[in-house]
């Protein structure tokens, strides 16, 4: 009978890495994957690009991740940016660092970091079986024995010492996601803190966002609004589509906005368009547009301050007609204009779905997880990583950071604790 050190469930980001760990520690790895390719969600992620990690120190990460940041100190410590980083470098991957920290392949593709990573694998003798689809953890006596898995359509049992769920979450199923990690937790006895989608576009009331469907503004300035107050915003990209918002700086936001709006309260999207202008000097430089430019129509004189695709929109929204000349635009009228430009609403009605969430909020109680080792703290030798845990960050490689980290702390873990 064939048995293995360590079982590791689900060839994403954090799978990888633990068992790269794992092998390094002198382990008899076998990686389960149920897909027919590994780490799919790496393969599309920033937009085909893998927004690898971030430059960012230690403090500042634990800034961009919930709900239990400092779960992750130890994991931080053992093996953060720097070595994953230079552990791609190190195997011919050359990256490259753009704003806010973050971090690519060079070549701007997704499929040469998984290359890579698939390399070291191979290198590290670890064995791995995709279309893999494990159906039971095996216990004895509140420990690991090994699973219960189809592969290729034939049921195996496979024994094991250690046994690792890095399956991720439910975001992008078509990926492979869907949350069996959940499933095998709970059964084991853990507890799974709610989940919902997070970094995933939301939905708005109206149709202003469907006209504007396709515009996107690079600086803007976004608050998000829980019953007439502001809570939380963020400054950068967003876009514009038929259902409501997306981009960059929505998704950090999202949530927020889905928290509480899950709770039944008031959730409003302010947008600034004019973030480098305060409420006066944007009033004088609408003063001075209109007072230079007498006869000439409002909307055209608008493409001074706005993207063409907003000047109709906001026009609307002020009841301008935009045909009237500037020189009959009212001290009312003006203003209508400087508080649509300064704070843009869009009243939340929901989000979508997690077909098109980055990540996966909530998960299993980092409560019944060892931080120092990633093991359970009810089931002997059964470790977790990545997506399944109870964390999420923002965009900006913080994820992913999360699934490498946890993944390498569990890999080793199970070796030399």
């Amino acid at each position: 009978m064939k048995k293995y050190d360590v079982i590791i469930i689900g060839a994403g980001a954090a799978g990888i890495l633990a068992s790269i760990s794992a092998a390094e520690n002198g382990a008899k790895v076998l990686l389960l994957e149920k897909m027919s390719r590994e780490a799919r969600k790496m393969l599309i992620s920033g937009k085909g690009r893998c927004n690898i990690t971030n430059t960012a120190y230690q403090s500042e990460f634990f800034k961009k991740i919930h709900p239990k940041p400092k779960f992750l100190k130890h994991a931080f410590s053992t093996f953060f940016s720097k070595d994953i980083l230079r552990l791609l470098n190190e195997k011919g991957l050359v990256t490259k660092e753009e704003r806010g920290g973050r971090v690519f392949p060079e070549s701007d593709n997704a499929a040469d970091v998984v290359y890579t990573l698939l390399k070291i694998l191979k290198e590290k003798g670890v064995e791995i079986k995709k279309k893999a689809k494990v159906e039971k953890i095996l216990t004895e006596n509140n420990k690991v024995k090994g699973v219960k898995a189809s592969i290729n359509d034939k049921e195996e049992l496979i024994y094991a010492t250690n046994v690792i769920i890095a399956t991720g979450g439910k975001s992008y199923p078509a990926t492979g996601s869907t949350g069996d990690g959940y499933i095998f937790a709970k059964e084991l006895g853990h507890t799974i803190n709610e989940l919902r989608p997070a970094l995933v576009p939301l939905k708005t009331e109206g149709d202003i966002a469907e006209k504007l469907q396709g515009l996107s503004l690079k600086n803007s300035n976004v608050s998000v609004w829980i019953n007439n107050k502001k809570t939380n915003s963020e400054f950068g990209e967003l876009m514009f589509a038929h259902y409501g918002l997306t981009g960059p700086v929505i998704l950090t936001l999202s949530k927020f906005a889905i928290d509480a709006f899950d709770k039944k309260n008031d959730v409003q999207i302010s947008i600034d368009l004019k973030p480098a202008l305060n409420e006066q000097k944007l009033d004088n430089r609408l003063q001075r547009e209109l007072n230079e430019s007498g006869k000439k129509q409002i909307r055209n004189v608008m493409r001074n301050l706005l993207p063409s695709k907003l000047i109709p929109v906001i026009l609307e929204l002020a009841k301008i007609d935009q045909y009237k000349e500037c020189n009959q635009i009212s001290a009312k009228e003006r203003k209508k204009i400087r508080v649509l430009l300064k704070d843009l609403r869009f009243k939340v009605s929901g989000h979508r779905s997690y077909k098109e969430a980055i990540v996966t909020a909530g998960g299993v109680s980092t409560n019944e997880i060892d931080s120092k080792t990633m093991m359970s703290k009810i089931i002997e030798n059964l470790f977790f990583a990545g997506e399944v845990i109870d964390l999420d960050g923002e965009t900006g490689g913080f994820n992913f950071q999360i699934a490498f980290s946890t993944g390498w702390l569990a890999g080793k873990s199970c070796i030399i604790n």
